[in-house]
């Protein structure tokens, strides 16, 4: 069984999301604060009633609420707001989950619903009291509040275990430990054992309650204990705790070669939490596994012996992964990938198969820096990327183009690869190219999907419309003047770049053999120099 949507109402940074989901793997990507961890945190507390490793019974506030959804309850204290998560699955042959009990209100969908929301039956009369001085409402009363987890059947008997789809939530930032124990670990291992295992474990665990008991030490111990004890009649004593059925859970602690699990590196737990949780065996449970950026704490190789880990042998598990990896993304393929931006979703799955393939086995381009920024100038190198970011400082005062959300990407060759994904997030882009002296092939049929009637409002193409030729050679070959070099001094005078270079060449041509063998450390100087410079006119048009 998967889930085929989750539709979030009130919680957190969502006033409204519904997302569909593929049944393999997802990958969540987003600028900070996009909601990429509250939809993890949604459907695990949705399938597990757990938040942050506890139950969220006893852990309600008001800070679960929307803030623009409190903000109208204030307005108007007569409308009490709601939380609602509600898990579709794909599966629609369990008839306990099976009904119309949904947001949509369709008949024969599969799910679960869990809400937070106002306990009318037991508060009503009491909150009826404080509407009557609605001035001194300045907070939400979460103590009236109570949680309700049904079925779509309307089945209010819903527990974590009997939801089919078994959640397991890795997050290598932080830890919630439980006695010393791995709360998200001790539940993957749980989950891989069947009842006759669980009942061997809970067996060793009581005699070890006999032994501690029996201990010689101990009898001595507790004898002094009763001496000191005068307020009570009854017997105390130091024992195990044995009190729940799974004790060992909470009491026993996982090893790694001898040492306890939260003392290994917290790279190493996250690949120990997802190895396990991939290995879920169980053939009548499905298994979702959520894994909150994984590329923390991780080295390059780790991940990328991760990132195998979770694609080999997996294609019947769900898998929703949230990340700031554009190699995490790449890796796993950009088909799979949901954008979250303004709270809405838009998804790269019709990217065509050879850039899909193209990323995914060329991992290090950036193209979730394309993704994520507000503009993205495209350029070929760092000597261009420098140049490009002294113009901007040039024209703004010293800001570099980043501290306007403007990111200048050095893409090689890849220039038509990330424009298809441009096209698709409708991000606004500027490509800077040169011409090498042929705007036909170069220009206007490498690039014929964007200009003249073809063009995009939000696509841009910037070169040099004139050709410039000479007689340089450099070897046997003729020198190139239509390149970023040549275009920078022909717009300023051969003494300025002299005295910028610290040359002092007495042609043009000697500067310009200089330019073409020194190409990223003249970049460098001219982003540097305090030199007033000119810039070509299609770098300018470009940083508009």
């Amino acid at each position: 069984m998967k889930i085929k949507k989750v539709y979030i109402e009130n919680f957190k940074s969502f006033k409204k999301l519904e997302l569909d989901l593929d049944g393999g793997i997802n990958i969540l990507v987003g600028n900070n604060e996009a909601g990429k961890s509250t939809i993890l945190e949604a459907i695990h507390l949705a399938l597990t009633g757990l938040l942050n490793g506890k139950y969220l019974r006893n852990e309600l506030t008001e800070y679960l609420f929307n803030v623009e959804c409190i903000q109208e309850y204030l307005e108007n204290p007569k409308n009490l707001p709601y939380i609602l998560i509600e898990i579709f699955f794909e599966d629609e042959s369990y008839p306990k989950f099976e009904g119309s009990s949904n947001y949509e209100k369709r008949d024969k969908e599969s799910g679960v619903s869990f809400k937070i929301a106002f306990d009318e039956k037991k508060y009503q009369n009491e909150y009826n009291e404080i509407l009557k001085d609605k001035a001194s409402i300045k907070t939400l009363p979460i103590e009236y509040y109570d949680i309700y987890w049904t079925s779509f059947a309307r089945d209010d008997s819903i527990t974590s275990r009997s939801i089919p789809i078994k959640s397991a939530f890795i997050d290598s930032s932080s830890n919630r430990f439980q006695n010393g124990s791995d709360v998200y670990l001790s539940r993957i291992i749980r989950e891989n054992l069947d009842e006759n295992d669980l009942v061997k474990i809970s067996q060793a665990h009581r005699k070890m309650r006999d032994v501690f008991m029996e201990d010689e030490s101990i009898q001595i111990i507790n004898a002094k204990v009763k001496t000191h004890s005068t307020l009570t009649a009854k017997e105390l004593a130091l024992s195990v705790e044995l009190v729940s059925k799974n004790a060992w859970e909470s009491s026993l602690m996982t090893y790694f070669d001898d040492i306890p699990f939260h003392y290994v590196g917290k790279g190493e737990q996250c690949i120990i939490k997802t190895d396990l949780a991939l290995s879920h065996k169980k053939s009548k449970e499905s298994n979702l596994l959520l894994i909150e950026e994984p590329e923390n704490h991780l080295s390059h190789t780790k991940l990328n012996a991760l990132i195998n880990k979770i694609k080999s042998g997996n294609e019947d598990k769900q898998i929703i992964i949230s990340t700031h990896s554009s190699f995490v993304a790449n890796k796993l393929g950009l088909e799979h990938l949901i954008f979250l931006h303004d709270k809405q979703t838009t998804r790269l799955n019709q990217l065509s198969s050879d850039t899909q393939k193209f990323f995914e086995k060329i991992a290090g381009y950036d193209t979730l820096r394309l993704i994520l920024c507000k503009k993205a100038i495209l350029v070929e190198g760092d000597s261009d990327e420098l140049v490009i970011q002294k113009a901007y400082m040039l024209q703004n005062n010293g800001k570099l183009p980043i501290e306007d959300e403007i990111d200048v990407i050095s893409v090689g060759i890849a220039f038509k690869r990330f424009l298809e994904i441009a096209e698709k997030i409708n991000k606004e882009v500027v490509v800077v190219t040169d011409t090498d002296g042929d705007i036909q092939k170069n220009i206007n049929d490498k690039y014929v999907d964007y200009l003249g009637v073809n063009a995009k409002s939000s696509i841009k193409i910037c070169f040099d419309g004139t050709v410039d030729t000479g007689g340089l050679m450099i070897g046997s070959k003729p020198y190139n003047y239509n390149t970023l070099e040549p275009k920078i001094l022909k717009s300023n005078s051969l003494s300025k770049l002299n005295t910028i270079f610290g040359t002092s060449y007495t042609t043009e041509d000697e500067l310009r053999k200089y330019m073409k063998s020194k190409k990223t450390e003249c970049a460098l100087k001219i982003f540097d120099t305090q030199e007033d410079m000119v810039f070509p006119d299609y770098i300018m048009e470009a940083i508009k």
